[in-house]
């Protein structure tokens, strides 16, 4: 484990220890690219779905109780789990299972290119055993990744989940943002009406296992692929 890392340890899974590192860790500012995704809403603005703030506000309620961010903050309770019980089969499965989910080719491309962007800026600063093993699979979903990490340096579930989730739904507003429908202010007032939803989901994938996966956000997975063929694009998904 490199210096920068060792103030965390398994001894301190308080709140407090936590705060720091997933602050970092998930913000825009750490290197895994998340500004170049939209997670298929740059088609859903073109097409209509999301023209306002009302709008997306709904589209993101769905999406967490029905969609990949549901789906995924399971998956990440799995993998951390797995990873602080050194269970390195179980970690590489749910790992496994999170790409497989993946709805769309342009979804794969996303949790898998942040990833393995996550795995290497985040073993050069804040190694640890989860993410030595995650480096040797050959696609690594985005939750393990960040599961692995916060796992293997004894951060609290919960947090992680809350501070993980909060983290998809900033990059899917500020995207929302860039695209022109809404502007920062109306951002920050849909970001800040989600978090009691946000901190449920967290709740609820805590103590989830994986008969709890499923989704049924059609029109979020139908939006992904759509946009795969979109003429004029600014992100990647």
């Amino acid at each position: 484990m490199t210096t920068s890392a060792s103030a965390l340890t398994p001894d301190a899974p308080d709140l407090e220890a936590a705060l720091l590192p997933l602050m970092l860790w998930l913000s825009p500012a750490f290197p895994v690219g998340s500004f170049a995704y939209s997670q298929g809403l740059e088609w859903a603005v073109e097409n209509g779905d999301v023209r306002d703030a009302r709008s997306l506000g709904g589209w993101l309620v769905d999406c967490l109780t029905f969609g990949a961010p549901r789906a995924d903050a399971i998956l990440f309770a799995e993998g951390f789990r797995a990873a602080e019980a050194e269970d390195w089969r179980a970690l590489a499965e749910a790992n496994d299972l999170a790409v497989a989910l993946a709805s769309s080719a342009e979804r794969r491309l996303e949790t898998t290119a942040q990833g393995a962007a996550f795995v290497a800026a985040a073993r050069a600063a804040w190694d640890c055993a989860p993410l030595r093993r995650l480096a040797e699979v050959e696609r690594v979903s985005y939750p393990a990744a960040v599961a692995a990490a916060a796992a293997g340096h004894g951060l609290p579930l919960e947090a992680s989940l809350q501070a993980f989730v909060l983290a998809q739904v900033a990059a899917a507003v500020s995207a929302v943002v860039r695209l022109g429908p809404i502007g920062q202010t109306d951002g920050q007032k849909i970001q800040a009406t989600l978090i009691p939803r946000i901190r449920a989901l967290a709740r609820e994938a805590a103590g989830s296992n994986l008969a709890d996966l499923g989704a049924c956000a059609f029109r979020a997975d139908i939006a992904a692929m759509r946009h795969e063929t979109q003429y004029s694009r600014l992100f990647r998904s």
